[in-house]
């Protein structure tokens, strides 16, 4: 079982350029494993933190470059109109995220390479892609 973490952590190290705190030995168990996946865990939080500014930023930089809006109105979210009930805008919320699911998907596709490390096999074994986050 070991082994299988210590390949496990690996892998995730490289995949996502992540330094080992330090060299996992062959020998390393319990808190040396546990203090490497908490420390990978905290890197990666931050690198989806980052990913997510920069997805905004590109998003507000595609919108910029074909269209006029006032992005100080923009960078505040959705605006809502005062005349309507809070479940009006709600569901107008929620109408226009299902008008910009595939167009939105299309377009995060683009910036993906700048945010995603390259895919790698994982010792996690087969259908782990399933579970991964993302």
């Amino acid at each position: 079982m070991n082994r299988r973490v210590r390949s496990v952590i690996n892998d995730l190290s490289t995949s996502w350029e992540v330094e080992p705190t330090d060299e996992l030995r062959e020998d390393a168990r319990g808190d040396a494993l546990v203090d490497q996946l908490c420390y990978i865990g905290a890197t990666l939080r931050d690198r989806v933190r980052d990913a997510l500014h920069i997805g905004v930023k590109r998003a507000m930089a595609v919108v910029c470059s074909g269209f006029s809006y006032d992005m100080e109105v923009v960078s505040h979210g959705f605006v809502t109109d005062i005349s309507k009930t809070d479940a009006k805008n709600e569901a107008r919320l929620h109408a226009l995220i299902d008008d910009v699911e595939a167009p939105g998907e299309r377009l995060a596709k683009l910036f993906e390479p700048e945010v995603l490390p390259p895919e790698t096999s994982s010792g996690g074994g087969e259908g782990s892609e399933d579970r991964a986050v993302g």
